[in-house]
């Protein structure tokens, strides 16, 4: 657990230096946000009833970018070597990894939730089955974000095959976090509790895919 601690830190303070997902990925998303009340201005019921969807997808775009941004710095400089060589336990690397991505996701996710709240005009009828949706949603994208990032990142199309292993892994888990946070904001929050407990074993299964194929794909990638 120290192992992973420290590698979450490492990643998190070379993320607080260079602040890309403030700086470049949070306004990225909020621009996203604006163009979806744009589109969908006219039908203010419309939007309203898609700001579940809206959210998620934005959310989606910055994991895309998060994670890639986290195996791009290590290829930039070789890092990556030195941390196959490093004896750190692949696992460890992997919950560090997963759990430096989740912070970032989490930073973002208050960002756009108030977005949606200004922009959609939505109010929130169940804060604590959003709270608990969003935690675990972040912890499936996270998870299943490392170990597909760890797979592309040796790859020179990494840019474009992320985005094409990731998604229909991850579908699942937008799907369901879509369904938890539409009953959140619309106040039906007993038909999200079911919805919650299957983000509960997308998010399990991910994590022990994880701790147990990060250490092949760290080898494999090198």
């Amino acid at each position: 657990m120290r192992d992973a601690v420290v590698m979450a830190g490492k990643d998190l303070r070379i993320e607080l230096r260079s602040r890309v997902a403030t700086n470049q990925v949070a306004p990225f998303a909020v621009l996203v946000l604006i163009l979806f009340a744009f589109a969908l201005d006219p039908d203010r019921g419309v939007l309203a009833r898609a700001a579940a969807g809206l959210f998620w997808v934005a959310v989606l775009f910055c994991a895309l970018l998060a994670i890639q941004r986290a195996f791009t710095v290590e290829a930039s400089d070789g890092a990556r070597d030195n941390l196959r060589l490093s004896g750190l336990d692949p696992a460890a690397i992997f919950l560090g990894k997963a759990g430096a991505i989740a912070a970032e996701l989490a930073l973002l996710e208050v960002i756009l939730g108030t977005g949606v709240v200004l922009l959609y005009n939505r109010s929130l009828h169940g804060p604590v089955l959003l709270v608990v949706t969003c935690a675990l949603a972040t912890i499936g994208l996270s998870a299943a974000g490392t170990v597909y990032g760890a797979l592309a990142a040796g790859l020179r199309v990494r840019e474009t095959l992320l985005p094409l292993l990731l998604l229909p892994v991850v579908a699942p888990v937008l799907l369901a976090a879509t369904r938890a946070s539409e009953a959140a904001l619309g106040g039906t929050t007993g038909d999200g509790w079911p919805w919650v407990r299957l983000l509960g074993v997308f998010a399990v299964i991910y994590m022990a895919f994880g701790v147990v194929a990060f250490g092949p794909l760290l080898e494999e990638s090198s």
